[in-house]
């Protein structure tokens, strides 16, 4: 049974367990203790911040807290604070699951540094791409998907969108195309729409049986034999560096995505917040402003 103590309290209860002021931490790295106060405070508050996450959401409490809604939290909570922020947090829920994490990509860390490419420049790019990886980046770039959303990648009827959301239809005016559904942040499923000719060459490498993969120590099923997540992510830099001299890094083509949607739909006659609001369902944020940085 959930507790009912405030997030503040189990949070505390929690790090004392793990208090051992009075030794050095650089003779007792391996310990799984906490030798600073500073470090105290800082993953008290962590803890704090997660539990009443737990509490909102009618998850659990800190004590029964599991890592897959651990990771859940992390993926959430990477597309409103820094990677700074967000190493810290995983850090202390770490020390609480006595557990190694993934290390978790701050999606706000990767907007703010990331710019859209043209058309042209994605082009480019692409020719210095084998074949796997060029799909990947087509697809990826038009339907606006993270790296690892490509692994997670499936066919509209065969897996539903999260029905705790509330989706707009008309996200998609002004596009053709076959929707598929993919795994984002948190756990969130969403539809995207994959143009005709790409969802054909698509279909071509769908898998007979799905396959297991690992991306950033995280398990995916794995549905269509393209190239997604980390190794994707360092072809795209890669090729681009070859042919550009500079990257943006894979990310970028979501920027790419939110601009060229926020034109369309401003073309179709939408105001700035109406079409702003669509794009950022159709990315997987839910928050506006988190998409408002992507049309810088």
């Amino acid at each position: 049974m959930p507790s009912f103590r405030k997030a503040k309290d189990q949070a505390e209860y929690a790090i004392r367990k793990k208090l051992q002021f009075g030794k050095a931490r650089h003779t007792n790295k391996d310990d799984r203790k906490i030798h600073s106060l500073g470090t105290a405070r800082n993953y008290q508050q962590a803890l704090t911040t997660l539990t009443q996450w737990l509490k909102d959401n009618r998850l659990c409490d800190l004590r029964r807290l599991t890592k897959e809604t651990a990771l859940q939290y992390l993926e959430l909570r990477g597309q409103s604070v820094g990677q700074k922020t967000l190493d810290q947090d995983r850090q202390a829920i770490q020390l609480h699951l006595g557990i190694s994490l993934p290390v978790i990509k701050s999606e706000l860390t990767q907007a703010l540094k990331s710019r859209a490419y043209t058309v042209a420049q994605i082009e480019l790019v692409m020719q210095r791409q084998t074949e796997k990886n060029r799909l990947a980046t087509s697809i990826a770039a038009s339907a606006g998907l993270r790296a690892h959303e490509l692994l997670t990648l499936r066919r509209r009827e065969e897996r539903k969108a999260s029905t705790h959301r509330t989706w707009s239809p008309q996200r998609f005016i002004g596009r053709q195309g076959n929707v598929y559904t993919v795994v984002g942040k948190g756990g969130l499923i969403r539809e995207v729409l994959i143009p005709p000719a790409l969802a054909i060459k698509l279909e071509s490498k769908r898998f007979t049986s799905p396959i297991i993969v690992y991306d950033r120590k995280i398990k995916y099923l794995q549905y269509y034999n393209i190239a997604g997540g980390k190794n994707w992510t360092n072809s795209f830099s890669a090729a681009s560096k070859r042919i550009l001299g500079w990257s943006y890094g894979a990310h970028g083509l979501r920027h790419t995505y939110a601009q060229q949607r926020m034109d369309e739909l401003q073309q179709r006659g939408f105001i700035y917040q109406d079409a702003l609001g669509l794009v950022s369902q159709a990315m997987g944020h839910f928050r506006p402003d988190i998409t408002e940085v992507y049309l810088r």
